[in-house]
């Protein structure tokens, strides 16, 4: 049981995550993406008049439950393997943040940003809000998640892909290095 609790090396999860592909693949013909869960469940359970949404969800209903035992998954591994304590950080990046005026990494995100309180602050707005649009935006806008692209899209040999994670590489690098420490400071 300690080896499930402990923190797994990229070397180790990594190629666990990139199985994940070619099992997919192999048993059942099966693209692997998250995003597309939201449409399926808005197919489902809101039938409108949208052109969007007409099409036979129960094709994709195996996506659906995939995604349900995510979520079940990390239920589970939160209050069944969590180790009490904080989070572990890079010191170097917990000293960052701590200049920048962030104190509490008590909890997986650090509450000076990511709380209900902090939601009604312009800082906490934009970091919660406006940045769930875009990224919402951003995944429509380039048909897929981080995950569907970087790991099966890559896999797959598709161009636009490849394209759309390195185009999320550079977002985020800006993002972390030029975007984030204004935001912090507001």
């Amino acid at each position: 049981m300690d080896l499930i609790k402990q923190p797994w090396s990229w070397y180790v999860a990594g190629p666990l995550i990139g199985l994940v592909v070619p099992a997919l693949l192999l048993l059942g013909n099966k693209m692997f993406g998250i995003s597309s869960s939201l449409r399926h469940v808005c197919a489902a359970c809101f039938p409108a008049n949208i052109s969007f949404f007409k099409y036979d969800w129960k094709q994709e209903s195996w996506n659906l439950f995939f995604a349900a035992g995510i979520i079940l998954g990390g239920f589970l591994a939160t209050y069944l393997l969590s180790v009490p304590g904080p989070v572990q950080i890079n010191p170097a990046t917990t000293a960052l943040l701590q200049r920048e005026g962030v104190k509490d990494f008590t909890g997986l995100l650090p509450q000076d940003i990511f709380s209900f309180q902090q939601l009604f602050t312009l800082r906490g707005f934009i970091f919660i809000v406006v940045g769930g649009f875009l990224v919402g935006f951003g995944t429509r806008y380039a048909g897929g998640c981080t995950s569907g692209h970087a790991i099966m899209g890559i896999s797959s040999l598709q161009w636009p892909s490849l394209v759309a994670t390195c185009c999320f590489m550079i977002g985020g690098f800006i993002s972390t290095w030029f975007i984030l420490p204004c935001l912090i400071k507001l």
